[in-house]
């Protein structure tokens, strides 16, 4: 009874009283202060909407590599980005190198790395290196970042499955190959899921040797043959440029007749030729459109993907 006299007479009703009244205040106070980046967020969300109709169910493959593999948050930034076209409805495909983390442990192996025309000289102990790292280190530790943002991947390489037939290149450049055919059977199973594959670009020839194939032809190869309907390329540089030394000079939208007259005239050159060369070919293959975009720009993914002006160069047929 002594109880209930002092709830009734109020000694602690109050008090709870001005607690809420005191939370509410504040609510509506920060409500206040933070409406205009609310409805920024808002509209961004509704901006992206016929973006999402347009792709939702579509594949998209990406090629991941450069400082978009090294730098911890630039990683992070991806995995999401990922995660959330895939949970938008969109079936992205992973395809990744992993250059920077192979001459590491060769250095601790004491092999020196060797390289012509841009390729890897890839002999015996170094495949065997590559192998061990592109699929056991790499692959695993992507996968392993994509399920702990909440999504549902799968690491494979080209040998699981007989996913990627191919053949060596030359004998010059010892273990290093080339796509003759993509098994579209086992990564169309996992889209069909909401499965992200991850793959290692590592193959083997028709007498199982392993070969190091280049990460930008394995996702140019696998688009063509998944009749994807991007294939973007993650760079260290925002696109093609009109001149190397102006961002502003960046090349927004072309076609195929466009970027040959750019290599004509000398302003494709190095490392630029053979990314625009694997667009070209999923092109001409069957992918609607190809992107190159910086990848050590926040969210360069999504803005290429769901804004109508990109952030990248986009390639069509």
């Amino acid at each position: 009874m002594a109880s209930n006299t002092s709830l009734r007479s109020g000694a602690k009703v109050p008090q709870r009283g001005r607690a809420i009244e005191t939370t509410v205040k504040a609510s509506r106070h920060f409500d206040a202060e933070n409406s205009i980046e609310n409805m920024k967020r808002v509209e961004v969300l509704s901006e992206a909407l016929p973006f999402i109709q347009r792709f939702r169910g579509k594949t998209v493959v990406v090629k991941y590599g450069g400082a978009a593999m090294k730098d911890p948050t630039l990683k992070a930034g991806v995995v999401r980005d990922v995660v959330l076209l895939s949970c938008l409805g969109i079936r992205p495909i992973l395809v990744h190198g992993g250059g920077p983390e192979i001459n590491s442990w060769l250095e601790k192996l004491g092999i020196a790395p060797q390289f012509k025309d841009g390729l890897r000289v890839t002999d015996g102990p170094t495949m065997e290196v590559v192998e061990m790292v592109l699929v056991g280190k790499v692959n695993k530790s992507i996968v392993s970042l994509i399920n702990q943002e909440g999504g549902n991947a799968v690491g494979v390489c080209g040998k699981d499955g007989n996913l990627i037939q191919a053949r060596q290149i030359s004998s010059t450049l010892g273990f290093v190959g080339e796509v003759e055919h993509v098994n579209t059977k086992l990564l169309q199973g996992l889209v069909e899921q909401g499965i992200i594959p991850v793959v290692a670009s590592v193959a083997s020839d028709a007498e199982g040797q392993a070969l190091n194939i280049n990460a930008d032809i394995v996702a140019g190869e696998i688009a063509a043959s998944m009749g994807a309907e991007k294939l973007i390329l993650m760079t260290d540089v925002p696109g093609v440029l009109l001149d190397k030394a102006d961002v502003s000079t960046i090349v927004a939208e072309a076609t195929i007749a466009e970027m040959r007259d750019l290599k004509r005239t000398g302003v494709l050159a190095g490392g630029m030729i053979p990314k625009v060369e694997c667009c070209v070919r999923s092109l001409a293959q069957g992918v609607n459109a190809t992107h190159i975009i910086d990848g050590r720009a926040p969210h360069s993914l999504l803005l290429e993907i769901m804004t109508e002006d990109g952030c990248g160069t986009m390639i069509t047929g």
